[in-house]
């Protein structure tokens, strides 16, 4: 029997939004690949930017979309944040919260002070999601900020998060409005910075993890960058057009369309260089690729043709820092 893809790893460290729900909502049969991966007896943790909720909170909202779930299998931003702050200020220093009540509780947890006001003379600003935010929120933050020697932490810069209807605007958005008006710039404690996704492994007590995630920007750049395999998953935010043209830091080791694909084979994908460019086959699908035009052979709604379309053009373009779009051309297969 031909090895599946959750074979090469000792543990699944998932994204949430995008990838176990959208909104309130699970995405079709995720839950039940994620429930039959714990009951097969591989670690799974849940590694969450959402810094708005507890982390009990989101594990009984796992649990109820039919993923049980403790709080020891969700990390979380607000979590990592929050260790950021207490190993940087001495115990009991005030922090401002501009965030959710969740996030107060954790920076509590962590032997500091939550505030909510300037006045209170707070030593750091801790920036998290919360729908709830609003301008007089966040001029607190800006004021507080005016001083320079107050630390500032933000737990993600997530510029959209998933809903059921769409997309809508992240911590990312909040963050940008305090950072123009402040001119200055946080530390962001979750993704795409690697401890979150180290604490995760360490969490699941893992070696070989891999990372699930619907986002370049957050889930496969902070995989990626703490050196785990990185699965991209089609049923949230990016696309096959974006992961194509991805950075060289944003790109994924793999390219699934839904989370039952762990359970099969993931086909190799072989690139070769020439004088005229590069080649890459995947299955019967075949691209190439100049630097400049990539040429594909194969079916546009096969997820080999483009797997096959992003070895040829990421070995063209193996050190982007921004996204690369090709001209692309499609061949019906022979």
């Amino acid at each position: 029997m031909a090895e599946r893809l959750l074979d090469r790893y000792d543990a699944v460290l998932s994204d949430l939004d995008g990838v176990v729900y959208a909104g309130p909502h699970a995405i079709p049969g995720a839950p039940e690949i994620l429930r039959t991966i714990a009951s097969d007896g591989m670690p799974v943790v849940y590694v969450t930017n959402n810094a708005s909720r507890s982390v009990a909170s989101v594990a009984a909202h796992l649990t109820d979309l039919g993923v049980p779930t403790g709080s020891d299998g969700v990390v979380s931003s607000a979590q990592a944040g929050a260790e950021l702050l207490a190993r940087r200020l001495p115990a009991g220093t005030k922090v401002l919260v501009t965030g959710s009540e969740a996030l107060a509780e954790v920076v509590a947890d962590a032997g500091l002070v939550p505030v909510r006001t300037q006045s209170e003379e707070p030593g750091a600003v801790i920036q998290g999601f919360d729908p709830g935010l609003g301008w007089a929120q966040l001029a607190e933050a800006s004021f507080t900020l005016a001083d320079p020697a107050v630390l500032w932490v933000a737990t993600n810069t997530d510029l959209s998060i998933p809903q059921a209807r769409g997309l809508a605007p992240g911590n990312g958005t909040l963050v940008a409005a305090v950072a123009a008006a402040t001119g200055r710039t946080p530390v962001v404690a979750g993704k795409p910075e690697a401890p979150i996704f180290r604490t995760a492994a360490e969490r699941a007590g893992s070696t070989r993890p891999v990372v699930l995630g619907d986002r370049l920007d957050t889930d496969i750049r902070g995989g990626n960058a703490a050196g785990f395999a990185t699965v991209a998953v089609l049923t949230g935010v990016d696309t096959l057009e974006t992961i194509l043209a991805a950075c060289s830091a944003e790109r994924p080791d793999h390219v699934v369309g839904t989370l039952e694909a762990l359970f099969q084979p993931y086909p190799d994908v072989e690139v070769s260089a020439s004088d005229r460019g590069h080649t890459a086959r995947c299955g019967a699908a075949c691209a190439e690729t100049d630097g400049s035009r990539l040429r594909v052979e194969g079916d546009r709604e096969d997820l080999d043709a483009w797997r096959a379309a992003c070895g040829a053009w990421w070995a063209a373009h193996p050190d982007a820092e921004a996204p690369v779009t090709p001209e692309l051309e499609w061949e019906a297969g022979a």
